[in-house]
């Protein structure tokens, strides 16, 4: 095996790796990313190809290492990913109580930047007017099934994001077999076809109106779609991921105690325009759910149709 590539980044404020990745995690089975003792493995595409990135925190440094063709890209990335360049000034949430304590509390969550905008697109389009635990299962199914193993020391069963013309030949059948239905499927597959058009809007910085422009030229990817996607890979502060089922409520209980919609919601977060998907963050980060009352998404099951 390879001796890896290593390097040691020591940010001016400490970094949380749980907190900072959250968004990253498809649930306990997912194949790019696994949790350990010591610290955090991601299985991952790059440009220079595929990758495993082994990340550690200690003391005020995280220690980062890295095997594979995509390592020297890995690790280059390493301080984007958790954080660095993300501009926090003019942000300030002193005037509201729930958010100055959970803030207070979540020293070491930053917004990330993965820079790899296939990935978070085609991850969101999985999760398209469905459950949680459907579009996990579906995240699952496809890596495992079309992934490449992860390089290197990774654990058991980690593999990588396929290459955009592998997601192009998947067929069918495997579409069915995971749970997705034609019309993400369908979505899928538009944005594998025009992968390296995707990952240009990374050149248009940390969000804003061309990044959405150029997510939502991809026939089937909406407003939404277009959000979770730049939220992941350009670490856009802003994007606020109108469209979905639980968030406005949730927004609306944690900051005024009572559920909105989408309106109410941009109107309760226009305050912090700028960085209102930082909001969004600390009330997630913060731990506070909705309480379980009125109707559940009902779980939809394609693959035997």
């Amino acid at each position: 095996m390879n001796a890896p590539l290593s390097t040691v980044w020591a940010p001016q404020t400490p970094v949380n790796l749980r907190q900072t990745l959250r968004p990253l995690g498809r649930g306990a089975l997912d194949p790019t990313l696994r949790w350990d003792g010591d610290g955090v493995w991601r299985a991952l595409r790059t440009p220079a190809g595929t990758a495993t990135l082994h990340l550690e925190v200690r003391g005020s440094a995280v220690e980062a290492a890295a095997w594979g063709d995509g390592a020297e890209w890995a690790i280059a990335g390493v301080p984007e990913l958790l954080g660095h360049g993300d501009d926090q000034s003019g942000f300030d949430v002193s005037g509201n109580a729930f958010l100055h304590e959970a803030q207070r509390r979540l020293t070491g969550q930053r917004l990330l930047r993965t820079n790899l905008v296939l990935e978070a697109m085609l991850a969101a389009i999985l999760e398209q007017k469905v459950t949680s635990k459907e579009a996990r299962r579906a995240w699952s199914s496809l890596i495992r099934g079309h992934g490449d193993p992860a390089p290197g020391p990774a654990p058991e069963g980690m593999r990588v994001f396929p290459a955009p013309s592998t997601w192009r030949l998947v067929p069918s059948w495997d579409w069915h077999r995971a749970g997705v239905d034609p019309q993400r499927s369908r979505t899928a597959l538009a944005a594998a076809s025009v992968a390296s058009g995707l990952e240009r809007t990374l050149r248009f910085g940390r969000g804003g109106a061309d990044v959405a422009r150029g997510l939502r030229s991809v026939p089937g990817v909406g407003v939404w779609t277009a959000a979770e996607t730049s939220q992941r890979a350009h670490g856009d502060p802003d994007s606020v991921s109108v469209g979905d089922y639980h968030l406005p409520a949730v927004v609306g209980l944690a900051l005024v105690g009572r559920p909105v919609d989408d309106d109410g919601m941009l109107e309760l977060l226009e305050p912090w325009r700028g960085h209102r998907q930082r909001v969004m963050r600390i009330i997630e980060g913060s731990g506070f759910r909705k309480p379980r009352f009125g109707p559940r998404m009902t779980i939809q099951d394609h693959r035997g149709h």
